[in-house]
């Protein structure tokens, strides 16, 4: 990796099109000046957007991509047909090594599909595991796998778990408490794969594991990093998001009632605004794809420009703290 970090940006997918990603980028250039971006898409398209903002920042270049992967696109078929899309092109330019991350809000199923395939995940790594940092008590979680797999083995969850301990440490956790997402936190609870998983990740020297963890406790900081399945874990994300907009709006709503809650929510506004800032989950926006040979962060697909603006953030913070090489050391010797 050069001196500078490169971040190829796939701006054509997500739900709000190019102009979320084109005004995150303008943001993030004025903050980190060691970073360049690649907007990758189609110039016909993007070229018009950055002249009428007279957004002309040397640090950020436009690489044209004719064609855009949709997000109802079947996976396999966009993989096979659409290598000149915004994604392919992206991601074929963190294969090449023309840009040290990938950031895209577009198809995940795609984008894990084209990852695997240009990308390529590490000896040891059966699959690339969905991971992002979900806000506790007193810092955040890292949460694994999120919904790139829905059925795993014991060995996988294993691998999950390697995985995001590494990711906690890389941040400066000496000791990340791992935990395996559960129906109950007692010993004899759950399924036998997720016994089996646990007994892996116990015997496992290089990692503090602490059992289990329900659901109820994700937010409590009980645990650094909490592994599970892809499917569960997509439920757990998707019903924390729903529960955060959802207080967001009661929080509101409250505040209009009446002229007593309006004159104190007006004397409460510094409180009020910092209690949506926190629980907004735009400003958790970013999960990683843990496993692959190189930092590839995906982005929900209708973040707005502080979401997308957090994604590039995260990239940022994996290339520096050299995420993807620290994994490489860890499965070595697996």
């Amino acid at each position: 990796m050069s001196a500078r970090i490169r971040i190829a940006v796939d701006a054509m997918s997500g739900d709000l099109g190019p102009r979320v990603a084109i005004s995150a980028a303008q943001i993030f250039v004025g903050r980190y000046p060691d970073v360049d971006l690649l907007l990758v898409g189609d110039e016909s398209k993007l070229l018009p957007l950055l002249l009428k903002d007279n957004f002309r920042h040397t640090r950020v270049s436009v690489h044209h991509a004719a064609d855009v992967i949709a997000m109802g696109d079947d996976p396999l078929l966009a993989m096979r047909h659409k290598k000149n899309s915004s994604m392919w092109v992206a991601l074929d330019q963190l294969r090449s090594g023309a840009v040290d991350a990938c950031v895209s809000a577009g198809n995940t199923g795609a984008l894990l599909a084209i990852a695997r395939f240009l990308v390529k995940t590490f000896p040891g790594v059966d699959r690339p595991a969905i991971c992002k940092s979900m806000p506790v008590d007193v810092g955040f979680t890292y949460m694994l796998d999120l919904g790139a797999n829905i059925n795993c083995t014991a060995e996988q969850l294993y691998q999950f778990a390697k995985m995001g301990n590494v990711l906690a440490k890389s941040t400066g956790l000496l000791s990340p408490r791992v935990a395996l997402l559960n129906i109950g936190a007692e010993e004899q609870k759950g399924t036998e794969v997720l016994q089996v998983a646990r007994q892996f990740i116990a015997e496992d020297s290089g990692i503090n594991c602490t059992g289990f963890v329900e659901a109820n406790a994700i937010f409590s900081g009980a645990a650094d990093v909490i592994v599970c399945d892809g499917f569960h874990g997509n439920i757990a994300l998707k019903a924390s998001e729903g529960v955060a907009r959802f207080i967001q709006k009661k929080i509101i709503k409250t505040a209009r009632k009446n002229t007593l809650n309006k004159i104190l929510s007006v004397l409460a506004y510094p409180l009020l605004r910092q209690l949506r800032q926190e629980l907004d989950p735009s400003s958790y926006n970013g999960a990683s794809l843990l496993g692959l040979q190189k930092t590839v962060i995906k982005s929900h697909g209708n973040a707005n420009v502080n979401a997308f603006l957090h994604a590039l953030i995260v990239a940022r913070e994996q290339v520096v703290q050299k995420v993807p090489a620290l994994i490489q050391k860890e499965f070595q010797s697996y």
